[in-house]
């Protein structure tokens, strides 16, 4: 490695867009530079790091071990900058500081992102996020930054982030589950959730249950209804880990031991790029995705059912 010289960051910028392109030539028009720059970029690292960064195939460029494993370390850092820079210098400007977030995950919305939202704004220098929720399939007219969906397609250009993967429990309260395994279901009323259908035959079958070995119980139309009336009552709830893992922790709720499945169903984030503030949505998506891997990694260590 090169002593004495200081790190280019334009130079990091355009290997970083090389990365992600996987080709100079569309890395060059990206950033709106020649393709000899980015080049000549490449090589000053290269020749600071005294490693291979790129190997060339045709017009395609491929990472070295050493070069994923540096672009994996600057990526979000270096948008994180560029960013804050952008938004410092517009700070004044209409709206530069207001995100609209739209989903059809609105117990999601309810139990995990709005109650951490503050640390978002704090994050992002104060930044007011609207949170809107609809079941209805986005229209290119509609006005929004972000879209969080499970099941709606988004039909206009954007980037997507899949940021959870969902995991199916099975939850009582505490004095209910208390003791008791998955024999708890043939004595005990299971919650039906009207807006999620799919959510009770799906852990049936992870289970290797049929639904005569369950007791039906309660109908409700969406989840956020169902939580009060599972954590205060002699009954279960089948339900996305995620949106009962803090009930979990408070004691609130438990799950029943072994109860724990796939659903196969993917939560996705898009930030459109005809928002007016097309960085601040992507860092919203990337701050949203970091918070869900950590709650996914609380479950894994704080609750093995």
């Amino acid at each position: 490695m090169s002593d004495g010289k200081d790190l280019s960051l334009n130079a990091v910028r355009a290997f970083v867009q090389v990365a992600r392109d996987n080709s100079v030539t569309r890395a060059s028009k990206t950033l709106g530079i020649t393709q000899s720059s980015v080049s000549r970029h490449i090589a000053v690292l290269e020749e600071y790091f005294g490693a291979k960064l790129l190997e060339r195939h045709g017009r395609l460029s491929r990472l070295t071990d050493f070069g994923r494993l540096f672009a994996d370390a600057v990526a979000e850092p270096l948008d994180t900058i560029f960013f804050t820079a952008k938004r410092m210098r517009r700070g004044d400007g209409k709206g530069a500081n207001r995100l609209v977030v739209r989903t059809s995950l609105s117990t999601f919305a309810y139990t995990l992102l709005i109650p951490n939202l503050s640390d978002f704004s704090k994050e992002m220098g104060g930044v007011t996020v609207d949170v809107i929720s609809t079941l209805s399939a986005p229209a290119s007219t509609d006005s929004f930054d972000v879209l969080l969906t499970r099941d709606l397609t988004l039909t206009e250009p954007g980037d997507r982030w899949d940021f959870y993967d969902e995991q199916l429990v099975c939850v009582g309260a505490p004095d209910c589950v208390a003791g008791r395994g998955l024999e708890a279901l043939r004595t005990t009323p299971v919650i039906a959730v009207t807006s999620r259908p799919d959510i009770l035959p799906t852990w049936l079958r992870g289970m290797d249950l049929k639904t005569s070995d369950i007791i039906s119980g309660a109908r409700y139309d969406h989840y956020y209804l169902a939580l009060p009336a599972v954590t205060t009552g002699q009954t279960l709830l089948v339900t996305p880990n995620i949106i009962v893992a803090d009930l979990i922790r408070q004691g609130l709720l438990d799950a029943l031991p072994g109860s724990r499945a796939p659903s196969g169903m993917q939560y996705r984030a898009y930030a459109v790029d005809r928002s007016d503030n097309p960085d601040l949505a992507r860092a919203f998506c990337r701050w949203l995705t970091r918070l869900c891997r950590k709650k996914t990694e609380d479950e894994s260590a704080g609750n093995n059912c």
